[in-house]
């Protein structure tokens, strides 16, 4: 009996191989990690732990050439904002009570600098001159017994706080103190900015796949070593000692992150806590029901300081200001025991999990099977036996999967 046959156009094959091509792709990128070396580099810094994940060709940037770059830039940023240090060059200039013109370092001055300007644009909810009243609550460099300040202590460190007082010479770097009490706290922006620096020694290096994080502190670039974005948890407050559980997993690529919270750093006196995140307005702790807010932004020192902004802001506030700043902001809000989050439009929309990811292969892999075992019937007449016949058709035979017995069935003896 002669076969009836149907020949296939040029387009449809095209189709096919463009679709199957797409497949492998989108195969490739989930199940097989990149051929770069993973490294990862960590250390103690401003009283915290450092760490940096990395992918770099074989024989690259090393992990000891990395770490002595790493300890020297974080060596000179403790040496220029430490409060914790008495030979810094923030505490000389903490202790300085001339209101003289006082150069400063680059870095300091690029600090300074950016903490004033996000201190106009949240309202002074940031202000790096709240120095006073932090150490007055005993949350400074200087050891103090858990109490609660009279309110005449915190009256009298009120006139110090204020970035008004503070003066900047972009010319010479140079800063001028107008209130001779001015101390200034760079502890919600400078671990941000030593993020920045340390991302900056691999972008130095060419190195397209990092992760560098500094006391919870952020910064991502490329993918992690899967070849996915690096999955970021932003822990659920909680206010005993010990870790929770995530309270979401960000998914991060190309873009810093900072958390800020009121739950790690704290004291409890009759029932009543008190946390580090003092009002620069009031001088006491803040209390506004936000637990921590996570922010999103190009360079970590800009995240830093908004994410201490907006908890002190609270979230209906704050999330005004952040529509207006254009910032991709969480907040987690404990309102009444219950934990409640609240996002600006400017933060990103919850990504496709890898589960799902791989369920979309599975999808696309099978789809294309069929696709391809339905063209050998319509083509050839094949049975419903496997991919063989339709593959076969485009000319990939047996070095695509198919079995012997699909090997040596060439339509010439098919039983009908």
């Amino acid at each position: 009996m002669m076969k009836a046959s149907l020949s296939m156009s040029p387009r449809s094959i095209m189709i096919i191989i463009a679709a199957f091509l797409i497949m492998m792709a989108l195969l490739g990128r989930i199940f097989f990690a990149s051929s770069l070396t993973q490294s990862h580099v960590h250390g103690y810094t401003m009283g915290t732990k450092y760490s940096v994940k990395y992918h770099h060709p074989e024989g690259g940037f090393t992990p000891d050439a990395a770490q002595k770059q790493i300890e020297l830039v974080l060596d000179e940023i403790n040496r220029a904002m430490s409060t914790y240090d008495p030979e810094s060059e923030l505490s000389r200039l903490n202790r300085a009570t001339t209101s003289d013109w006082i150069p400063v370092s680059d870095s300091l001055f690029t600090v300074l600098e950016a903490a004033l300007e996000i201190g106009t644009e949240s309202e002074k909810a940031f202000d790096i001159t709240v120095g006073p009243a932090v150490n007055l609550w005993g949350f400074g460099p200087e050891f103090h017994s858990e109490r609660i300040p009279d309110k005449s202590e915190i009256a009298a460190v009120l006139p110090a706080i204020g970035q008004d007082k503070l003066v900047l010479d972009q010319e010479t770097h140079a800063i001028r103190k107008l209130h001779p009490g001015i101390y200034i706290d760079l502890s919600a922006i400078a671990k941000g900015y030593a993020v920045d620096r340390v991302a900056e020694i691999f972008d130095a290096q060419g190195i397209e796949h990092y992760l560098v994080e500094i006391g919870g502190e952020i910064r991502a670039r490329g993918t992690n070593e899967q070849n996915t974005p690096w999955q970021i948890g932003i822990e659920k407050p909680h206010h005993q000692y010990g870790r929770s559980a995530p309270y979401k997993i960000l998914s991060l690529q190309d873009t810093g992150l900072a958390t800020s919270g009121d739950y790690q750093n704290f004291f409890e006196i009759e029932g009543r806590r008190y946390s580090h995140l003092i009002d620069p307005t009031t001088g006491w702790p803040v209390e506004n029901g936000a637990s921590s807010v996570t922010v999103l932004a190009e360079s970590c020192m800009v995240a830093d300081a908004w994410a201490t902004a907006l908890l002190v802001l609270g979230h209906e506030r704050g999330l005004t200001i952040a529509e207006d700043q254009g910032i991709a902001v969480l907040f987690i809000v404990n309102q009444e025991g219950v934990i409640r989050g609240y996002t600006s439009s400017h933060f990103p929309a919850e990504r496709a999990s890898d589960f799902t990811q791989i369920f979309i292969a599975v999808f696309l892999v099978m789809g294309l099977a069929l696709i391809a075992m339905a063209i050998g019937v319509i083509s050839g007449r094949q049975p419903l036996a496997g991919s063989c016949g339709g593959l076969g058709r485009m000319g990939l035979g047996c070095e695509a999967g198919c079995d012997q017995s699909c090997a040596k069935h060439d339509g010439k003896n098919s039983v009908h």
